[in-house]
């Protein structure tokens, strides 16, 4: 009897135990769409944002979940037919929330072998009996209203409260004007959240007002990019998302319980990059000797990077160091950054004399007194200086790559003068002896220079062998940025642009 009341006392703890966990256990918003929901992996990758990567910033994350289940490339109907749809349905629970736009790709070939994932225009019954020509699958094809509607209608059988969107518009303008979808794929939603009592949020119609008020010029650019019309950068998508919240404040929606008062929202980071070189990079104030660093920043999408020219005409590896050169631009440096590192012109100069610029020749550790007036010096060798710049730009945590010199305008027996004896390959050297990254810029200009041929490349030299014009210094600037376009390892992929250009 006494383990008869143990047991009934314990099973009823348990049940307790078990009500509360369920009563207290968070909701959950799902957003669904494509990828001006969430581009790519929702990493920014490009610059490219969906308002679902930003939506959660204005929501009490201490009361409620929020996952972002969008996925670009998808119509109303591919997300169904791609099971991802029936993923998030599977979790639905009740009083969980469904944000769902579609719209962009729906308006795409219903039948193709390319995508084949448009839909019916409108809201109706039709079907359209296809083989689909990427799938080789037979598949009955609704209409657009059809999907959402069915979207909606399974995550109310769950309990969960779906929110209808119309779709963002896109970045194309027609005077001051930016075409709304009210007669399109706008309406059909609204028609469809009318039809199923659901709330609707005429995002299209909200953000392009804002857009018109911003004009034409403050927007692309900042909210959208001149190369993509249809994808928000950081801002466009926050915009979005900001219209979204403001509008379900006025709706009678529970989800206003969980918006934040005053919410903080915040940007990506920019990564920074940091020049750090001679006159061949830098910023000299002289239209016949304009190093590459200058134009690099037309190949580099600023609203996700910041570029700091730190370079110095004149200074060798250990000038640059000796001067306080490399203290001051390190102590701006942080965890994530890139610094290029770029020296050799001028480590090939006088050690002991004149500029007392010159360090000693390879990578070893010798060293030479020098006396400079009243200082004495102890010069190192030009690997040493650039494993000091390695080895302190690692311990910032930011990451570090060489540069090997740019080729100089010399042709020896006609093929273009390049150190890969000397400076590139100590570079070279070094980087590899200290697990840095390494980009032999030297080889890379000089065998663009000779496709080109002497008179053509002699344009780019209208002061010197060493230094370029503004044309010839572009020319490395997109040379550097076709390499890291490529560059999986250096991680700046997404940030470079305007290579058409």
């Amino acid at each position: 009897m006494k383990i008869l009341k143990i047991s009934i006392v314990l099973f009823a703890v348990l049940l307790l135990v078990n009500c509360n966990s369920k009563q207290t256990e968070k909701p959950t918003v799902y957003t669904v769409g494509d990828s001006t929901v969430k581009n790519g992996k929702g990493d920014g990758y490009g610059g490219l944002w969906g308002w679902g990567d930003f939506i959660g910033q204005y929501l009490d994350t201490t009361k409620i979940n929020i996952e972002n289940h969008a996925l670009g490339g998808t119509s109303s109907r591919t997300y169904r037919d791609l099971g991802l749809w029936e993923a998030v349905r599977s979790k639905l629970k009740k009083n969980d929330y469904v944000l769902i736009q579609f719209g962009h790709n729906d308006n795409g070939p219903i039948n193709d072998t390319i995508r084949a994932r448009g839909t019916i225009k409108g809201i109706g019954n039709e079907t359209e009996e296809i083989n689909n020509m990427i799938t080789g699958n037979h598949e009955i094809v609704h209409s657009y209203g059809w999907y959402i509607e069915k979207m909606v209608n399974e995550a109310l059988e769950k309990g969960a409260i779906p929110i209808i969107m119309s779709p963002i518009p896109r970045n194309k303008w027609e005077g001051k004007k930016v075409p709304r979808i009210n007669k399109s794929y706008g309406l059909w939603a609204k028609q469809i959240a009318e039809k199923t009592n659901t709330t609707f949020i005429d995002l299209n119609d909200k953000m392009v007002s804002q857009l018109e008020q911003l004009g034409e010029a403050n927007t692309t650019g900042t909210y959208f990019y001149k190369r993509d019309h249809t994808h928000t950068s950081a801002k466009g998508a926050v915009m979005a998302a900001s219209i979204i919240i403001e509008e379900i404040k006025k709706t009678d929606s529970s989800l206003k319980q969980f918006l934040l008062s005053n919410p903080l929202v915040q940007l990506p980071k920019k990564k920074n990059i940091f020049l750090i070189g001679d006159s061949t990079m830098a910023n000299n104030n002289d239209k016949n000797a304009v190093g590459w660093g200058v134009p690099f920043l037309k190949y580099c999408d600023t609203t996700q990077v910041n570029i700091y020219n730190k370079a110095r005409g004149g200074r060798s590896s250990r000038t640059f160091v000796n001067e306080g050169l490399w203290d001051k631009a390190k102590s701006e440096f942080q965890k994530g950054d890139v610094i290029f590192i770029q020296f050799g012109h001028n480590d090939a100069g006088h050690i002991d004399t004149k500029k007392f610029r010159g360090s000693l020749k390879g990578i070893g550790n010798e060293t030479q007194i020098v006396q400079r007036d009243s200082i004495e010096e102890t010069v190192h060798t030009f690997g040493w200086y650039l494993s000091k710049m390695i080895k302190d730009t690692k311990a910032k945590g930011a990451m570090p790559i060489v540069l090997s010199i740019t080729p100089r305008n010399e042709w020896p027996s006609n093929v273009v003068e390049q150190r890969d004896s000397t400076y590139v390959k100590w570079a070279k050297e070094v980087a590899e002896k200290e697990q840095a990254l390494f980009i032999n810029l030297s080889d890379i200009v000089a065998k663009k220079y000779q496709e080109l041929g002497k008179e053509k490349v002699k344009y780019f030299f209208p002061k010197d062998h060493t230094h370029t014009g503004i044309e010839g210094a572009d020319f490395t600037a997109k040379s550097l940025a076709e390499v890291l376009k490529t560059s999986k390892a250096i991680g700046l992929r997404g940030s470079i642009i305007n290579l058409d250009y």
